[in-house]
């Protein structure tokens, strides 16, 4: 079973109620083998929600209590956004999820890269809070970007 972000099966749970479709992971949903989860949802944020970027480091920092999540009316949503890393992790390990593929640049989900948490669009390396809590319990996180589609790597 593979975890993943449920825009990437066209559910329009993102900030702005939208989806980003993504047929590989689409098809893995149809096959039985992949669980689609929102952090953010999961964390009791509505659809639709405002913009929120990490401030002051990336996702691990936000685990270890160093940086925040704030959105873009400056609220701080970091105990909503741990909160859906807690569920998606939950439920990870309920399914016996060994790795996930879950939305780029997202602060809950990107695994490579998130917005620099400035709201200007510009992005820098880093990971989002769930992708950060889904390593350090021994999934592999990939993005649709990085996920090496029908390799048969994900998961080994």
């Amino acid at each position: 079973m593979i975890l993943v972000s449920a825009c990437l099966v066209g559910c329009r749970c993102r900030y702005d109620q939208g989806a980003k479709p993504y047929d590989p992971v689409i098809a893995l949903v149809r096959e039985g083998k992949a669980l689609p989860v929102c952090p953010e949802q999961m964390g009791g944020l509505p659809t639709p929600r405002l913009p929120a970027e990490i401030v002051g480091g990336d996702g691990d920092d936000v685990l270890d209590g160093r940086a925040r999540v704030v959105n873009a009316a400056g609220e701080d949503v970091t105990d909503q956004f741990l909160a859906g890393a807690r569920e998606a992790l939950r439920m990870a390990e309920a399914a016996g999820a060994k790795a996930a593929v879950l939305k780029e640049r997202s602060p809950s989900c990107g695994s490579a890269a998130i917005y620099d948490g400035t709201f200007q669009g510009a992005v820098r390396p880093g990971q989002g809070v769930t992708a950060a809590l889904l390593r350090r319990h021994g999934i592999a996180v990939f993005s649709e970007e990085s996920w090496p589609e029908g390799t048969g790597e994900v998961g080994r």
